[in-house]
């Protein structure tokens, strides 16, 4: 093995090249035909594990391995073989150099530690990939945990690296890293914090990919397609992306709208101020009068029998209308606008539904409507939504009601 490793050597000596020279000649002549030996290797090595790779993944029903081909898990692999070979043949490259010998196997170890960072980053997303295929995964921060696995890798990697370019064991070199770990604390601060909160909102199914979020502080409001160890990225509904801090999540209030999609009803929570002006009694004549709509048609005849009976039995004096019992026009709106709420084809009928009267204001009294759509889609809500109000608007005046309308003077 001597004599092939002094072979360019002996012939540039006998040649009258200066021994020195020739050292430093025979060196990288070997050095040129190890790396052409290794590429020729790898290639080789590379392309049998693909095509042996992608022959298995054919014959296979599960995805999974043919995720490992798209993230590069056999090609990485691959290069394992040509690096031990190249280690194993350093020491007769550089036979008289020992130094540079020592140099080159210590960046060959430090490769080999980013060679393994690499098959770990590249099988992991392998894992994160596949796992997002799986329904019950489909909705969890993936993403997260990857990165808090590739956060321990990259760590003991870039220890390992340090132990052996300074020659001191792993063990010691950690140890020693304990006194700075204020520094380390302080570094990666937002990563523990996400961390932290990646796991809080995963346990307690904070946020899950696909939910409809509404977090005013950072201006987002639409879904949620991606939860990382630092960020949640939210896809507004004018299509721009907003990045919110993982743990702004826990810190800070925002509103998940996953019930409103589960329950399959969107609220309505929307009223109108009837002026107090236009609230009366009602005669005999308007009774007559609103019979006539015939979504309250049985219930005034009812109420109407029932009050003048209530009134006779009684001897109320009916020349003042304030007199006895009576019924209103507000009130006998507001009992329309239930019937016609209760008979609405886009009205979740087993969710609550009300019309209901709220606190007087210095405006007028708001008649508000509580309910809940069938149709959850936003484009759908608001029209079904639309489509009461300009019913409720229109209605007013049958009933001598007027709303609230802010007059500006000039």
């Amino acid at each position: 093995m001597n004599n092939l490793q002094h072979f360019i050597f002996d012939k540039l000596v006998s040649s009258g090249v200066n021994e020195t020279v020739a050292i430093y000649l025979n060196m990288l002549a070997l050095v040129i035909a190890l790396l052409l030996f290794i590429y020729v290797l790898d290639t080789v090595i590379r392309r049998i594990l693909r095509r042996l790779s992608v022959t298995i993944a054919r014959r296979t029903k599960s995805n999974f391995d043919d995720l490992l081909i798209h993230n590069k898990v056999p090609r990485n692999i691959a290069h394992i073989i040509p690096l031990l070979v190249f280690v194993q043949f350093v020491p007769y490259v550089f036979i008289d150099f020992p130094k540079l010998e020592q140099f080159i196997e210590v960046s060959l170890m430090v490769f080999a530690i980013l060679l393994s960072l690499w098959i770990v980053r590249s099988f992991l997303n392998t894992v994160k990939d596949y796992l997002k295929t799986l329904q019950k995964f489909k909705d969890k921060p993936i993403d997260s945990y990857i990165q808090v696995f590739m956060i321990f890798a990259w760590i003991f990697g870039v220890f390992g690296a340090f132990a052996i370019i300074t020659g001191i064991s792993f063990l010691n070199f950690a140890a020693g890293l304990g006194t700075a770990s204020a520094i380390i604390i302080l570094i990666f601060k937002d990563t523990i914090l996400g961390f932290v909160a990646s796991i809080q909102v995963s346990i307690n199914d904070m946020v899950r990919i696909g939910d409809w979020i509404t977090f005013e502080k950072y201006g987002a409001d639409g879904d949620v397609i991606e939860i990382n160890l630092a960020t949640v990225k939210v896809q507004n509904f004018d299509k721009t992306i907003t990045t919110i801090p993982t743990y702004a999540l826990i810190s800070d209030s925002f509103k998940n709208w996953r019930g409103m999609m589960a329950s399959g009803g969107r609220r309505i929570k929307r009223s109108v101020i009837i002026k107090v002006s236009t609230i009366r009694f009602l005669t005999e004549r308007d009774i007559e009068k609103l019979q006539q709509i015939e979504l309250i048609t049985d219930y005034i005849k009812d109420r109407a029998e029932s009050i003048k009976s209530y009134n006779e039995e009684r001897n109320v004096n009916k020349e003042q209308l304030i007199n006895g019992r009576n019924l209103t026009n507000f009130g006998v709106f507001r009992k329309y606008l239930q019937t016609y709420i209760e008979n609405h084809s886009g009205i979740k009928k087993d969710m609550t539904f009300m019309v209901r009267q709220l606190a007087p204001t210095s405006q007028g009294i708001p008649m508000e409507i509580y309910a809940f759509t069938a149709d959850i889609r936003w484009q759908n809500y608001e029209y079904i939504m639309g489509d009461i109000f300009d019913h409720v608007l229109a209605a007013v005046k049958y009933f001598d009601l007027e709303i609230y309308e802010l007059s500006l003077s000039s």
